[in-house]
C-alpha cells in the first residue's frame, strides 16, 4: 500500500504531473526517453499514472547490465504496456569494434565519445524523428553539466522541445517517491550505484563520493556525458 509524501514532495509532483499534462496537450507528438534510472521510474509512474498518452521509450545499447534489463521486464509488467526499444545500427557497432577494439571507450575521450554516439546518440535520433518534444529524467542536483538546467527548454542538438519535470528535485526526494508509491526500481542502486549506464562504464562508488563519480570514473567531471544532453551535441564518429 502506498504511503503518503509530505506537503513539500507532494507539491513537486502536481507540479511534475500538470507539466507533463500540459506537454502532451501543447506537443501531442512526444515521448519519454527511460533509462531505467531512480528518477526515470518515478517519471514512468507518473506517466502511467497520469498522462497514458505519452510515449515512453529505451535504448538499449548491447552493453547494459542484467539488473536494468530485467528492470524493464518488470516496468512492462507493473503499468502493463510495452516499452518502445530502440538499439544500436549493428553495421555501426561491428565497424566501431573492428577498427578500434571491444573496449576501446577506456583508451581516450574521443574514443569512449565515439562508442556513446553509436550506442546511444543515434539511436536517440531515432526515437526523436518524429516527435516535436521529449522528456527525460535529469536533475540540476545530479552534476555540475546539468546545474542549470530548466522544466522546459529548447534542445539545440535534436531541434525540439526537452521537458525535465524532476529538475528541482533532490536524490532524497525521488527515493522518497519510490518508496512511498512501491515503484520498481534497479536492484544495483542497493549496491551502491546511484547512477547506471553501460556495465563496463558504471562503477559502485564510496560513501561521500559524488553520484555521477560511478560514471566514466577515469574522465574530467565537467565533461563527463554521453551525448544526450549535452550543450554542444556529439558528432558522428568520422
Amino acid at each position: 500500500m502506498s504511503q503518503s509524501l509530505d506537503n513539500e514532495l507532494q507539491a513537486k509532483v502536481d507540479h511534475a504531473v500538470q507539466l507533463l499534462k500540459d506537454a502532451y496537450q501543447q506537443y501531442g507528438e512526444i515521448t519519454f526517453a527511460n533509462s531505467l534510472g531512480a528518477e526515470d521510474v518515478v517519471i514512468s509512474d507518473l506517466i502511467c499514472r497520469y498522462a497514458p498518452e505519452i510515449e515512453i521509450f529505451s535504448l538499449d545499447t548491447g552493453r547494459l547490465p542484467e539488473e536494468t534489463l530485467t528492470l524493464l521486464a518488470k516496468l512492462e509488467e507493473r503499468y502493463d504496456r510495452k516499452v518502445t526499444v530502440y538499439y544500436p545500427d549493428a553495421s555501426a557497432v561491428e565497424s566501431y569494434v573492428r577498427e578500434n577494439g571491444i573496449n576501446a571507450f577506456y583508451e581516450s575521450q574521443e574514443m569512449r565519445k565515439s562508442c556513446c554516439y553509436v550506442r546511444k546518440v543515434e539511436p536517440l535520433k531515432r526515437a526523436l524523428s518524429d516527435k516535436k518534444a521529449w522528456i527525460t529524467g535529469i536533475r540540476r542536483e545530479q552534476a555540475v553539466t546539468r546545474d542549470t538546467i530548466a522544466f522546459s527548454e529548447w534542445d539545440e542538438g535534436n531541434q525540439l522541445q526537452k521537458l525535465n519535470p524532476l529538475a528541482d528535485w533532490s536524490e532524497k526526494e525521488v527515493w522518497a517517491y519510490i518508496k512511498a508509491e512501491e515503484v520498481p526500481y534497479n536492484e544495483l542502486h542497493d549496491m551502491h550505484y546511484p547512477s547506471i549506464g553501460c556495465a563496463p562504464c558504471t562503477r559502485s562508488i564510496s560513501v561521500g563520493e559524488d553520484v555521477r563519480a560511478g560514471r566514466w570514473w577515469w574522465e574530467n567531471p565537467d565533461s563527463k556525458e554521453c551525448g544526450l544532453h549535452p550543450a554542444t551535441p556529439l558528432k558522428k564518429p568520422s
